[in-house]
């Protein structure tokens, strides 16, 4: 089944569900902060800066979950 979500659709998780998925590599976790100083503030073990995502998108498998967060 194919989930069209719109950002107003955003699916909330679990953090011990985001660690299992991003540690399993099945999901990319995002700070959603566009500043850097911002992201060095809040930054999460095995997180990418968003503009690191942009860098990222022609890369990235269908396949995998992005996860953002924000503080």
């Amino acid at each position: 089944m194919d989930i069209e979500v719109t950002m107003s659709e955003a699916i909330r998780i679990s953090q011990e569900e985001t660690r299992q998925k991003v540690l399993g590599g099945q999901a990319l976790l995002v700070c959603a902060y566009a500043d850097d100083a911002k992201f060095a503030r809040y930054q999460l073990e095995g997180a990418i800066p968003l503009s690191a995502l942009q860098a990222l998108l022609g890369e990235l498998s269908k396949d995998q979950d992005i996860i953002f967060y924000c503080n």
